[in-house]
């Protein structure tokens, strides 16, 4: 394009504005080549004469279309430069209020200075997992990234958060660390994730103070690295800092504050465990007053120091040593309000000896007074021959003193350091890493000092390896595409590092002056001037000599070099640290020893050190200085940022950029010159160079294909390859062949192109447009004109005129269009074969022979544009020719009827319109085939990938096991000489350190001493003699103190523990009958004794009632023998516990020597069935001889009653007497025998009669319903069309031929049950005919006891088969494996849904039956541990956690069904009544069950909901479910990601309905209760709709019209789904009503107070917060749509102002509803179930 072109009318550009940096303008005229100037119109209609540079031609920016301002990334702009990119940001910041922008590789942070809720779990969760550009930009989605690419690359990576002091460094790297430990939460119970998150509240106390800029600026850099293992979960941390602003602790500017730590310690100083402190406010204390106002607004010192105890409590610092940190944060300040006190000639100080401060800093620090009083006015020089002792001015003294309290705290920052990352660290191997940098950005202020020069030197090397890495990325990206690489000129800073590094640099000459004995600051600069005034990066300010400038890459710098040699040196005296270094106080002294002193305790290396014997000479030594101190701070920063730098070689780099958008800290105020500052400074607009100077703008073919579709022509769509049709597309709208480039996979175009082709669209558009309404509003004219050439025949001949002679100007007019294209055609090829021929000849002149070939190559493509020329002037020729004829033929024809011929032109439109149709369902179809075919291909490559990945997975972990077993076998052998090594170690460590202390107190007195007798006049009280003495009766530290002891665990083995619980078992069901018994004994015996009272006095008082009492006597006679019987019953369970006892005492003594003794266990239980056995036998004869003594009994006191009444005369030896006596007895019973068995026969028949009556009554009553239910379903076949009449009528024949021939299924089973039970009969009997005689005598023997039990006999015998099932207790683990553990779904196929439950119940009705709890116990374990277990084997199977949910629930409700609970048989027939459980209640196995149930249904939507929710968002928002209605925007760097996928992982909804049909296929086919299927769907359209919404909320792409609408058909599509499968009923629709309002908000206008007041009245649903996101998340696709104005979002907020709407944006899409087992009851009865051959369970016996 030519320059004309693109500087057209209406086109709006950039000009500088020295208020708002850019502002823009429009051009009201064309720009011609060689205008001196442009004529612009302002956004405020102000025009403007902008001057042009003429011999630069340097033109003013272009401005993108509006289509693309507020992109999420600043590479998706079509012109990349300075206004466009400040231009963008400004509107996401204050628009749309989005505060992180992608720019290429940088996530560019502005501060809102506002708490904003987009940093929850749930925003977490969103982010996690999923692709760098599917979802806005975002600080999770920088750390999910790099997250990813440790995890898929095994490399570690890096996040690099650089910005201003209060950009919001600090939070950004917070946020980073807190999602690696939401993500990445350590496997293990160590919590190391907590411990990483407690190390920022320490750092922000000690490292971070309140500035001028920012409440809690960091005043240090870190680094801090976390490691993951193989698992890629958090095992540890380490960090790193760099560079304390020290000064900061003895000197703060107006309206700032020293380090949070001391205002915190403050504000707790009235607590009891810090009144030894002897702290007041912070007011009272210069360190902490200087910069006016102590607090800062809304912060709570005493609640955040409260938070700081806790993370050190967390990260294990003692509380001894918490208590020590305090004391010496005190000290600092008790020594910033010591008073000195100048002497009369002013060369010398003094301190009070009373000062308090004075003596809290020696107390709290453990010092002597006297010696830190005398060396805070006193320094010690030394020569070589002797030593001087000199006194220091005022000023001096005050240097001293705060270069002492500086070098103090910089030694305690550095402990505090060292032991958060010996808290962190772990024993673990570390995998990799990620690490974060939060260090200080670019800094330029009125006055730099020294800081300010070390900050800039490291964002040199920063950015320095930040151009480095983007110029790598865009080289990879260009040799991947297969793209021509051509060297892309980019600002190289290392000429800059080496004026501040190199040899003779500026740190070296530094260096070198402040090893001068009296060098200054003046002689350090005029050598910089020196050395220095030739280099490009370097120059001398013009009105000083003490100052220099250094050209940065993002500004030139002026440092003032007052202060930088002291700064440098950090000088402290060595006497003072002398004196620390002797303090009592075990931490304070190792603040200041160095390394050599003492022997590291930490030491892990297996070499043992060797012990060394120091030997001390009689003359005292010169002292060296500490090589620590004698190393500058230029020096040690140099070293860690080179270390630095190396570490973030090593790893991939992920760039976080925080911007000041104001310096008022005012929430969303965006200042644009503060802005572009940072941003030139921060490498934003460097990457927009080095993006632009290449191919910036990068298209897939697929993409470009649908967004430019509409310049496609006719004839080229036929073809089928996109790639193809796009070049030739390209071709022929970009003459210019430089201005793009063909990649593999991805078109690339120069800056600028994608703005030409978006106008081309939209002038394609518009002139559609305008088609449409031309044709339409010609339709309506015709219309208009026949109904008047109807009205009126006058018209016509005016109108017939006007005709004509508007023809006659057409045909002028197209006379001249032809002579006009003839003219322009003919000079456009002119120019274009001057320009050819112009280029050749130059060619020629430098480089014929080596271009031969290429203008050979463009002479053959002039031939062809030539022929091509010839070609289009023929065919022009041709028209024009037809044209004349058709001007004749017209003519001619002009009196015909002109309706006749429109007729034929519309019939010939119509059949071209015809076949274009029939050849667009061609090409449709032969584009169906191949996408299915494509489709099909790709899902097996990725089941093949899957498998292969499964391979890798288990070779894996066999490698890990091996790799662990060792690990721990040699940590085993090493753990006991560690300790010992390590006890030592600690001992030796505390010797050392006391001898250390105690020789540098001797030689700190003996040098006072030497003092002393050198220089007169000066005395020494005898105190101090004293106090030497006693300097020997110091206590040494007791290696008890120097560690915590820990405990050693004792590890017992138990063995034989399952026999011991069975044994157990036994024991206490014996023990709990014996009491049973005893009180049953107690009772009896009691109430034996009360009624023998009362029948004494009864007897006594009344004779004649004799015959009254018979029956009390028989009851008494039969309490008496009862009791006799358990007394003897006691005795033998007595016995048989005592056996018991003792053979299990013998057995644990076996076990424990030999751990193993199935024989006696096997013999104890055998003995215990044995006695049982007995048990029962003697049981029954007791019963017997009970019911004959009793009636003998009976008989014998009749007679003595009645005696007097026959015979008074006689006695009871007379013979007949007695026998008539007994006769009448007799006689008597009999006739009572008989009543009873008539009035048992009439209750009976009674029985019967009343069960016939309600079965009747049933009968009546389910016709009944089925009559309702038919009534029903006929209404509802009325309503019906006759299509779906007809199916209605035949789906109910199906169900009922299915419920006919399952009845007939349950007959034949029951005949065949039937049968084999008739064979068993038979076999029996078969049995006992045999048994006949050998049984004779027995039964003659018994023959009385069988007379007394005929009655229950007969009720056994008329029992038949209950549906129950027995098995032996050996065979329990084999039905648990056939019917549990391996039973597959497919086995039952076809049979009655639910049978394992069935057959389950059948068995434990059975235990019931015998009343034996221990086999019912023991089923119903072993069944729900099998269940369990299989489930946990199989806990990605939807199948089979289906299948055993609905067998759960199954056997729940056969449990409620029949455990004869009232409440649960109201709907249980008569059959179903008799097979209820008689012995046990177990309802307590009813709740397991529950329980379990529950278990299996969470398992179970976890299942669906990872098979469903990766198609989710490609399917509901992604897919274009309605062809050609989604356009495609440009995109950035990040959708070129290297963590998005090469493989095409696109759902349709048709894929997700699929799914759900298998799932409810599945269910039904399994026989699950409705009411859990349409629970279960709830859940997972509950998911459906919380997925989608997320994403839209957090997605700009997809917040468009076109989405809604697409939203809006998908939903609908669900809809139907549910009302095809009869699942309305469920809620689910309900829960997506959300997301339905989310889908209309994207369509309904959005520009009017009514139409916000219908959005308010709509959206009821939805969140105040999750509207205002749509609305500014809302983006139009194409230059038509409006975007939503600020002021509208405004007007909805107001609105919504009362609504109480919850503060989260996200829903939580893992929320499960809980969920219901509504009892539904079975029809089936148990005797009707048949047992198909393929279970194997032929053991089980139907009863």
């Amino acid at each position: 394009m030519s320059v004309s072109e693109l500087y057209s009318q209406y086109t709006r550009v950039w000009i500088p504005d020295p208020d708002e940096v850019w502002r823009s303008a429009e051009l009201t005229k064309d720009y011609k080549e060689g205008d001196k100037s442009l004529q612009l119109r302002l956004e405020d209609d102000t025009i403007l004469q902008y001057p042009v540079d003429v011999q630069s031609n340097q033109l003013p920016f272009l401005r993108n279309p509006d289509i693309l301002v507020g992109e999420n990334d600043l590479t998706a702009l079509s012109y990349l430069h300075e206004p466009a990119v400040l231009h963008n940001l400004k509107v996401r910041f204050l628009e749309s209020n989005h505060i992180y922008t992608y720019c290429g590789i940088v996530l560019v942070a502005i501060n809102p200075y506002e708490q904003l809720p987009i940093y929850g779990q749930d925003v977490i969760y969103a982010y996690s997992g999923q692709n760098m550009g599917d979802m806005d930009p975002h600080i999770f989605a920088v750390a999910e990234e790099a997250y990813k690419q440790m995890a898929r690359d095994e490399k570690n990576q890096s996040i690099i958060v650089s910005g201003e002091s209060g950009a919001g460094k600090t939070v950004s790297a917070k946020y980073a660390m807190r999602y690696f430990a939401t993500v990445g939460g350590s496997a293990s119970d160590t919590n190391i994730e907590e411990k990483v998150l407690a190390s920022s509240p320490i750092m922000e106390a000690i490292g971070n103070a309140k500035t001028t800029r920012n409440d809690n600026s960091s005043r240090f850099g870190k680094y801090i690295q976390i490691g993951f293992d193989k698992r890629y979960h958090i095992i540890g941390a380490n960090m790193r800092t760099y560079l304390l602003e020290k000064s900061r602790v003895v000197f703060q500017a107006d309206d700032e504050r020293n380090y949070h730590i001391f205002y915190q310690l403050c504000a707790a100083a009235s607590l009891p465990e810090f009144k030894e402190l002897a702290l007041t406010c912070a007011e009272d204390f210069f360190y902490t007053s200087q910069g006016g106002n102590t607090s800062i607004e809304g912060v709570d010192d005493a609640e955040d120091f409260e938070k700081t105890r806790q993370a050190f409590t967390l990260l294990g610092v003692r509380e001894s040593h918490q208590i020590s940190i305090f004391k010496i944060i005190a000290s600092i300040l008790h020594l910033g309000n010591v008073e000195i006190q100048s002497e009369r000639d002013g060369d010398s100080c003094s301190i009070s000896p009373q000062d308090e401060h004075l003596n809290n800093f020696c107390r709290l620090l453990g010092v002597e007074h006297s010696q830190m009083e005398h060396w805070l006015c006193h320094r010690k020089l030394v020569t070589t021959s002797e030593t001087y002792v000199k006194t220091m001015t005022l000023q001096q003294v005050v240097n001293a003193r705060d270069a002492l309290a500086k070098h103090i705290y910089a030694q305690l920052f550095g402990w505090i350091v060292e032991h958060i990352n010996m808290a962190l660290h772990t024993a673990l191997k570390q995998h990799s890493f990620i690490g974060v940098l939060d260090i200080y950005g670019f800094e330029t202020f009125e006055v730099n000092s020294f800081e300010q020069f070390c900050i800039n030197y490291a964002n040199e090397k920063l950015q320095q390896q930040f151009n480095s890495h983007v110029f790598k990325l865009e080289q990879e990206e260009y040799m991947k595409e297969q793209i021509p690489w051509t060297l892309i000129d980019f600002y190289d800073n290392q000429p800059c590092i080496d004026l501040i590094e190199a040899k003779l640099g500026i740190l070296d000459l530094l260096d070198e002056e402040c090893k001068v004995p009296k060098g200054t600051d003046q002689n350090w600069a005029q050598k910089l001037y020196d050395r220095h005034s030739g280099s490009q990066h370097f120059q001398k300010p013009r009105m000083s000599n003490t100052a220099f400038i250094v050209v940065h890459f993002a500004d030139k710098v002026e440092y003032l070099s007052d202060g930088f040699l002291e700064k440098n040196r950090d000088t402290v005296y060595e006497e003072q640290i002398n004196i620390l270094k002797a303090s009592k106080f075990p931490l304070v002294a190792d603040l200041f020893h160095d390394d050599k002193d003492s022997v590291p305790a930490s030491s892990t290396s297996g070499k043992s050190s060797s012990s060394k014997i120091n030997i001390r000479s009689s003359r005292p030594p010169l002292k060296a200085s500490n090589k620590e101190h004698k190393k500058t701070v230029g020096h040690q920063f140099r070293t860690s940022l080179h270390l630095l730098m190396e570490t973030l070689n090593a790893t991939t780099p992920h760039y976080v950029r925080c911007i000041k958008p104001n310096d008022a800290k005012l929430p969303f105020h965006f200042d644009p010159k503060r802005a572009v500052q940072q941003l030139r400074a921060c490498g934003v607009l460097e990457t927009i160079r080095i993006s632009a100077a290449g191919y910036p703008s990068r298209w897939a073919y697929h993409d470009f294909f649908n967004r430019y579709r509409v310049l496609v022509k006719k004839r080229e769509l036929a073809n089928t390859d996109k790639a193809a049709i796009c070049k030739s597309v390209l071709e022929s709208l970009i003459k210019d062949p430089d201005k793009f480039q063909f990649g593999r996979t991805k078109i690339f175009f120069r800056a600028g192109q994608v703005a030409y082709l978006e106008k081309l669209r939209a002038d394609k558009f518009r002139a559609a447009t305008i088609m449409i309404q031309k044709t339409v509003r010609g339709w309506l004219q015709r219309v208009k004109y026949r109904r008047l050439k109807r009205a009126t025949l006058t018209l016509q001949r005016y109108c017939r005129g006007y005709l004509a002679r508007r023809l006659a100007e057409h045909l002028r007019r197209t006379r001249a269009a032809v002579v006009v294209q003839k003219q322009y055609r003919m000079r456009r090829a002119r120019l274009a074969y001057q320009r050819i021929r112009r280029a050749a000849i130059v060619i020629q002149a430098f480089a014929r022979g080596m271009f031969v070939r290429r203008i050979y190559h463009q002479n053959k493509e002039f031939k062809m544009l030539s022929e091509k020329l010839l070609t289009v002037r023929s065919t022009h020729e041709v028209e024009v020719e037809t044209l004349k004829k058709e001007l004749a033929h017209y003519q001619q024809s002009q009196g015909g009827d002109s309706s006749l011929r429109l007729q034929e032109e519309l019939e010939s439109l119509r059949t071209e319109l015809q076949r274009a149709h029939s050849e667009r369902k061609i090409l449709e179809d032969a584009h169906t085939r191949e996408k299915d075919e494509l489709r099909k291909r790709v899902a097996d490559l990725e089941q093949e990938n899957a498998l292969l990945k499964d391979e890798k997975e288990q070779l894996n972990q066999i490698l890990c096991q091996s790799k662990d077993e060792f690990a721990q076998n040699s940590v085993k052998e090493n753990l006991l000489m560690k300790k010992e090594l390590e006890e030592e170690r600690s001992r030796y460590q505390n010797l050392v350190k006391e001898y250390s202390r105690l020789e540098q107190r001797y030689d700190n007195l003996r040098d006072e001493m030497t003092i002393i007798k050198q220089t007169p006049g000066h005395r020494r009280n005898p105190s101090n003699q004293s106090s030497l003495e006693s300097d020997s009766n110091y206590p040494s530290i007791s290696t008890s103190e120097v560690g915590d002891t820990e405990d050693a665990l004792q590890q017992v083995e138990e063995i034989g523990l399952e026999k011991a619980a069975l044994d157990m078992t036994v024991f206490l069901k014996l023990q709990k009958r014996v009491r049973e018994l005893e009180q049953e004994r107690k009772k009896l015996q009691a109430q034996l004794e009360k009624r023998e009272q009362q029948d004494g006095k009864k007897v006594q008082e009344d004779q004649p009632k004799n015959n009254m009492d018979v029956d009390q006597d028989a009851d008494l006679a039969y309490n008496s023998l009862k009791r006799q019987e358990l007394e003897s019953e006691n005795k033998k369970l007595k016995n048989d516990l005592n056996e018991l006892r003792k053979a299990m005492a013998d057995q644990a003594t076996q076990s424990n020597s030999t751990h193993s003794s199935p024989d006696s266990y096997s013999l104890l239980l055998n003995q215990l069935k044995l006695a049982n056995e007995e048990l029962e036998v003697r049981k029954e004869e007791v019963l017997i001889l009970r019911t004959q003594i009793v009636s003998a009994d009976q008989r014998r006191l009749a007679g003595k009653s009645m005696e007097p009444n026959i015979n008074a005369r006689t006695s009871w030896p007379n013979s007949e007497k007695h026998v008539d006596q007994e006769d009448a007895i007799e006689a008597y019973h009999g006739v009572c025998q008989t009543n009873r068995l008539l009035e048992a026969q009439l209750q009976a028949q009674s029985r019967e009669h009343e069960e016939e009556v309600e079965g009747l009554k049933a009968q009546v009553e389910a016709l009944k319903e089925e009559m309702d239910k038919q009534q029903q379903t006929f209404c509802q076949t009325l309503l019906l069309s006759p299509e779906a009449q007809v199916e209605f009528g035949v789906q109910q024949e199906i169900s009922r031929l299915t419920n006919e021939n399952l009845d007939l299924k349950e007959l034949v089973e029951k005949l065949e049950k039937n049968e084999k039970k008739l064979k068993k009969q038979l076999k029996i009997y078969m049995k006992k005919v045999q048994d006949l005689e050998a049984a004779q005598a027995l039964a003659q023997s018994e023959r009385k006891r069988h007379e007394l039990n005929r009655q229950v006999t007969v009720q056994r015998k008329e029992k038949d088969f209950q549906g129950m099932l027995e098995y032996h207790k050996e065979d329990e683990a084999l039905l648990i494996r056939n019917l549990v553990t391996d039973l597959k779904p497919q086995m039952l196929a076809g049979t009655v849904p639910c049978l394992p439950a069935y057959i389950l119940y059948m068995c434990i009705r059975h235990a019931d039956y015998i009343n034996d709890d221990v086999k019912v116990h023991s089923l119903l374990t072993s069944t729900i541990n099998g269940i369990k277990k299989v489930l946990k084997k199989l806990n990605d199977d939807f199948e089979m956690t289906s299948f055993w949910l609905a067998n759960t629930c199954r056997l729940l409700h056969c449990l409620k069904q029949y455990s004869g609970d009232e409440g649960f048989m109201t709907q249980n027939t008569a059959k179903q009544n008799e097979h209820c459980l008689k012995n046990f209640d177990l309802t307590e196995y009813r709740q397991v069950l529950s329980d379990l149930s529950i278990q299996i249904y969470q398992q179970l939507i976890k299942i669906a909901e990872g098979v469903l929710q990766p198609m989710i968002v490609s399917a509901m928002l992604e897919n274009e479910s309605i062809q050609g209605l989604s356009g495609v925007k440009p995109t950035g760097y990040r959708k070129r990601s290297s963590s998005m996928a090469d493989g095409d992982n696109s759902y349709c909804l048709e894929a997700i309905i699929r799914q759900m049909n298998s799932f409810h296929t599945v269910m039904c086919d399994q026989g699950l209760d409705p009411e859990i299927i349409l629970q279960v769907f709830k859940q997972l359209f509950y998911m459906i709709n919380a997925v989608t919404l997320n994403n839209l909320l957090l997605r700009k792409d997809v917040c468009s019209w076109s989405t809604g609408m697409q939203l809006r058909y998908n939903i609908s599509q669900l809809e139907e789904w549910l009302r095809g499968r009869n699942l309305h009923q469920s809620g689910a629709v309900q829960i997506m009503e959300p997301l339905i309002q989310a889908a209309q908000l994207l369509q309904l206008k959005k520009k009017t107070p009514e139409d916000a007041e219908a959005i308010c009245s709509l959206c009821t649903s939805l969140s105040t917060q999750q509207i205002v996101k749509i609305l500014n998340l809302y983006t139009p696709l194409n230059e038509f749509e409006e975007r939503v104005t600020v002021g509208f979002i405004r007007t909805i907020q107001a609105q919504l102002q009362e609504r109480n709407d919850p503060q989260q944006l996200l829903l939580d899409f893992k929320h499960m509803f809980p969920v219901l087992f509504p009892f539904n009851p079975s029809s089936l009865t148990m005797d009707s179930i048949h047992i198909p051959a393929c279970l194997n369970l032929e053991f089980l016996n139907e009863v």
